[in-house]
């Protein structure tokens, strides 16, 4: 590795540094500019997060031209609810395997905005809208695709978590928020896996652009992170081009880039740029070129392969939202399909992750070639919102006569997009209009879900069965008669939460802003943090998954009751499959704040695991929660931060159903700063170990003044009235410095002898 490094280094010593300042845009839309004279190739970088979108003429960003014919895998709208890193990384690995055989040193993925509200356009493309699972499943992709010397690009940094607006909207946020929201899954992915590249967003982070910042790209990402790779604009996301060199972006994309080369060349020759930090850019790239081109494996694109690997995958995503009985089906049932969606399924979203698919499979054929007992008859279209009367009524009809009801609804492709953002939580109304007519004459009556986030479901408590097949693949139809006929248990479970209605939802009154700003107000409160601090009710929540078994999760033990500092817990349950049927749980592990900390959410994922158990089978299940999972990232300590005290763990099978819980303590020997002036509280004063020994006893006789208890009955009018001491202590922890000599219980001089106690405490 060292002498590869030396060798890239002579090399960069022998260009010009107009060649060195040309490596740093693109040759066209997908490749980057080679130096022939040195045998400097170009190398291809492709769109897919979940599949190969390689366009070789006709280039496009916006998933309007054809690419080569490739294998749509599962959207991570659906992976994510798999909750299973080793099947995501199984995928990136059949990704890798494509890019090596079609020459894309760089596929664009994988994409981990948070999904801080439903509407956003591009939600399909992302993971969760908790920052430890979508980092997570981003590590697990990363480490596949890159096993086979591609790289990846995790995208897209930071806070692009809106389509409205995106190329210019300054995204007001307090850091807190995001580092411990919008940076975590970045930060997961790149400290645990290393891509190859970080794709730069389009959108301003408190007035200044993502490609412009160096607090975003050099302090956080690289000093904080740890990242070792390069820096990719997204596609026209360069603002100030000299600037983003300082900032540290290394690649600006798509080219030609001669303009902007060209400032780069002035820049260094005026002094206005330094010429090392151009050199260390073209470093970057050119380890990631050479790794590609050094490590070239001969594969073959086996589209039949994958497309059966697809199918595998999304038959492990599908979510049971539902179910009172109606599901599995059985062969005998006479079964109807309603909705175009059951021989057109939507499967992927819009824009620039959209795959020209090998090959599509649907519900209705996959059944029929199996011999199942279906019927089919169209009800409403699946690119619009518009229904005959006529349709209607026969799909009523056929309803009345079937066992078994299934309608295959969800979002038409106009819906659901890059570029811009849903306008509603809704199906199309004429999709709610059959759901509701056929339950009145069908009591088995199932709904299948093709969208790629949460839609308001008024209808859900008038259906039998509810399944949630997100936008899963090309195989997505063999996977749906699979799951529905009982051949697989379904195990998915939600990566983001249903809520009720749109107005429920915590950006609400911030989303997505006047065009010019968007205010995340509701901070860390995002998904379930939100829904469980408002103690909201939801139609489905975080982590809901149903199975055609049933699973009980027991048994919790810690293997010690105490932990500081660079300490760790380790954590046991059992897990039951008390069912008939062999089936995966996903157990979940939330961590709790139980000091009353100011501003921390009820609860807050830090681990899961997913469990195979046959009928009657039990296993044990660990997790390690280390000191840093307990922590906030505290802007006064400019660092993360968990005060000595209480914690709780909970484990289960969602966010709302938690089956057991411990609690534990913590000794750290952090202290948050603090400043000792005549504004300071008692109550700050005795929440610090340091300086509660010094103001103990002023505390407590300040309580007994604000309650009386200091007076006599006969002289009972000098304090506040009578109480009680819980009142006092109340009442006191409120109080300043400055007001003992108010109430008489410090003078002049005491107090500025007490005041320099506290300080010496502190050293």
């Amino acid at each position: 590795m060292r002498q590869e490094m030396d060798e890239i280094k002579k090399l960069i010593s022998q260009m010009t540094l107009e060649e060195k300042a040309g490596l740093l845009g693109g040759g066209d839309f997908w490749h980057t500019k080679a130096v022939e004279r040195l045998g400097i190739p170009a190398f291809m970088v492709s769109d897919g997060p979940h599949g190969l979108r390689k366009q070789d003429k006709e280039a496009d960003h916006a998933g309007i031209n054809d690419s080569i014919k490739a294998v749509c895998f599962p959207a991570a709208c659906a992976t994510a609810s798999s909750f299973d890193t080793e099947l995501v990384r199984r995928m990136g690995e059949a990704i890798g395997k494509e890019c090596q055989a079609e020459d894309v040193a760089v596929i664009l993925g994988p994409a981990v905005n948070i999904k801080r509200s439903p509407l956003c356009g591009r939600n399909f493309e992302y993971f969760s809208e908790d920052p430890y699972l979508a980092g997570k499943m981003a590590a697990a992709f990363i480490d596949g695709v890159q096993s086979h010397h591609v790289g990846t690009s995790l995208k897209h940094f930071a806070a692009n978590n809106q389509e409205s607006y995106r190329m210019n909207v300054s995204v007001e946020a307090d850091e807190r928020t995001l580092r411990e929201i919008y940076l975590k899954p970045f930060e997961i992915a790149v400290k645990e896996s290393q891509p190859k590249t970080v794709m730069c967003s389009y959108n301003k982070i408190n007035g200044v652009y993502s490609s412009d910042n160096r607090w975003l790209l050099t302090d956080v990402l690289r000093e904080d992170f740890g990242f070792e790779g390069a820096v990719v604009t997204d596609w026209g996301a360069v603002d100030d081009r000299v600037q983003g060199v300082r900032a540290g972006l290394d690649l600006e994309m798509p080219g030609p880039t001669p303009d902007n080369d060209a400032r780069i060349v002035r820049a260094v020759e005026n002094g206005e740029l330094d010429e090392t930090l151009v050199d260390e850019a073209v470093e970057r790239l050119l380890r990631i070129l050479f790794d590609f081109a050094d490590n070239r494996e001969r594969q073959d694109f086996d589209r039949e392969r994958d497309h059966r690997e697809a199918v595998a995958i999304e038959k492990e995503c599908a979510v049971l939202l539902k179910n009172d009985g109606a599901l599995p089906l059985k062969n005998g049932d006479r079964v109807v399909y309603i909705g175009e969606f059951a021989v057109k399924p939507r499967y992927q979203g819009g824009g620039s992750s959209h795959i020209n698919s090998s090959q599509i499979s649907d519900s209705y054929a996959e059944g029929t070639a199996r011999g199942r007992n279906i019927t089919y008859v169209k009800g409403f279209p699946a690119d619009r919102d518009f229904m005959a009367e006529e349709d209607l009524e026969a799909a009523v009809e056929a309803a009345k006569e079937a066992d078994v009801a299934v309608i295959f609804a969800g979002l038409p492709d106009v819906i659901e997009s890059e570029a811009y953002d849903r306008t509603d939580m809704k199906l199309p109304e004429c999709q709610e209009e059959m759901i509701r007519r056929v339950a009145e004459v069908n009591s088995n009556t199932v709904v299948v879900l093709h969208n790629g986030a949460p839609v308001e479901a008024p209808w859900a408590d008038r259906v039998n069965a509810v399944l949630e097949m997100y936008l899963g693949g090309q195989g997505v139809g063999e996977a749906t008669d699979a799951i529905l006929y009982g051949e697989t248990n379904p195990s998915g479970h939600l990566a983001e939460t249903f809520p009720v209605k749109l107005s429920d939802t915590p950006a609400y009154l911030n989303f997505p802003g006047d065009g010019k700003t968007v205010n995340y107000a509701e901070g860390v409160y995002v998904g379930y943090r939100y829904y469980d601090a408002k103690e909201m009710p939801v139609r489905w929540a975080f982590g809901h998954g149903l199975s055609y078994t049933t699973f009980e999760i027991g048994g919790m033990e810690l293997d010690k009751d105490a932990m500081s500092d660079g300490e760790s817990i380790k954590v046991s349950v059992n897990v039951k499959n008390t069912g008939d049927m062999t089936g995966k749980e996903v157990v979940q592990l939330y961590v709790s704040d139980r000091n009353g900390t100011h501003g921390r959410p009820p609860k807050e994922l830090k681990d899961f695991a997913k469990v195979e158990l046959t009928p009657g089978e039990e296993k044990r299940v660990g997790f390690e929660v280390k000191s840093g999972d307990l922590a906030y990232y505290s802007e006064a300590l400019g660092d993360w931060y968990a005060p000595s005290g209480r914690y709780m763990l909970q484990v289960g099978n969602s966010s709302d159903n938690i089956s057991c819980t411990a609690e534990f303590g913590f000794r750290t020997a952090k202290h948050l700063p603090m400043k000792i002036g005549a504004d300071t509280t008692l109550g700050e004063l005795l929440s610090d170990d340091r300086t509660r020994p010094v103001i103990e006893r002023l505390a407590g006789e300040a309580a007994g003044f604000l309650t009386g208890a200091q007076n006599d009955e006969e002289d009972s009018e000098g304090g506040l009235g009578a109480g009680t001491e819980t009142m006092g202590l109340s009442m006191m922890k409120f109080m300043p410095l400055k007001s003992l000599a108010s109430f008489g219980l410090a003078d002049d001089e005491s107090l500025g002898a007490l005041v320099k106690s506290l300080q010496e405490a502190l050293r």
